[in-house]
């Protein structure tokens, strides 16, 4: 990427001109007029998950995964992209968040693979900070594991956070799972009375709901799992398998039920098996905006 050289230039000449491009981006509201959302991710990096599909490094060059979200972020129906400090300030300096919803990423702490991974601590954007950036919400992922009693302070500080976001009127995203630790690794409970229990817990954190969002995955039994809650909810891609057509289907089915209010997907649009990252786009957003197929 030709801009490259120029970002690490103004970070490292300029970098109060991050802070003045935060309060000058044009913003948009939240939702759009339909009531649906379609996000791109891009706060994998920061938690060390930099695998996709079998390559454990096929997302450590920053200037293609700065290339490939442009790229996203350029299509019609791309509402707009979450992700940590870093991955954001890279994408304001290209100019590509204005009139985008940008949602940062507040807990990263749980490395994946880490003998600490359940301990999600709240390492990157804090309320106050997107409050004063100007950034529509914070984003935390809140895995909870019966067996180990530090997830205890990861909901506490979830709780906060949702707290502290509502209290400055933005999205408080909470991606909820149960989660165990089998041989030495955290692996998260996807059947859908798990889901419902996470949703559960997750619903009820902090002060206020007013302002929270469901981030889930997408299971069995949808119906019943998405019953479970009247939070509006953004379905996640997670790590992608399969036929990519077998994913489009079900997005498709689940886009159906009425608390379903939109994707936020990383790696499987980012890096889609035939690499034509504006293609698997347009098709997410055909079918969160409508016009898909």
């Amino acid at each position: 990427m030709s801009d490259l050289a120029e970002i690490t230039r103004i970070r490292a000449t300029e970098p109060g001109r991050i802070a003045r491009l935060w309060a000058e981006r044009r913003r948009r509201p939240l939702v759009a007029d339909d009531g649906r959302m379609l996000l791109v991710a891009a706060d994998h990096p920061a938690r060390g998950a930099l695998g996709v599909r079998g390559n454990p490094t096929a997302m450590a060059s920053r200037s293609d995964l700065l290339d490939r979200l442009v790229t996203a972020l350029r299509r019609p129906g791309v509402d707009g992209v979450l992700g940590t400090p870093d991955v954001l300030d890279d994408l304001l300096l290209l100019g590509a968040l204005d009139d985008k919803v940008a949602i940062g990423s507040m807990n990263r702490g749980g490395l994946q693979g880490a003998a600490f991974e359940l301990d999600d601590r709240f390492t990157a954007y804090t309320a106050a900070e997107l409050a004063a950036r100007g950034i529509d919400g914070g984003k935390m992922l809140t895995r909870i594991c019966l067996s180990d009693p530090g997830s205890l302070a990861t909901i506490e500080a979830s709780a906060h956070a949702v707290t502290d976001l509502a209290t400055h009127g933005l999205m408080a995203m909470v991606e909820p799972f149960l989660s165990v630790v089998e041989d030495g690794r955290v692996r998260n409970l996807l059947d859908p009375d798990s889901t419902i229990a996470s949703i559960a817990v997750a619903s009820g954190l902090g002060a206020s709901s007013a302002h929270t969002w469901l981030k889930l995955p997408v299971v069995d039994d949808l119906e019943r799992v998405m019953d479970a809650t009247t939070l509006p909810t953004l379905l996640l891609g997670g790590d992608p398998q399969g036929d990519a057509q077998d994913t489009y289907a079900a997005w498709s089915d689940a886009l159906r039920l009425p608390s379903v209010s939109g994707l936020v997907v990383g790696r499987a649009l980012l890096y889609p098996p035939d690499g034509d990252v504006a293609a698997a786009v347009d098709i997410a957003s055909g079918l969160v905006h409508g016009g898909g197929s």
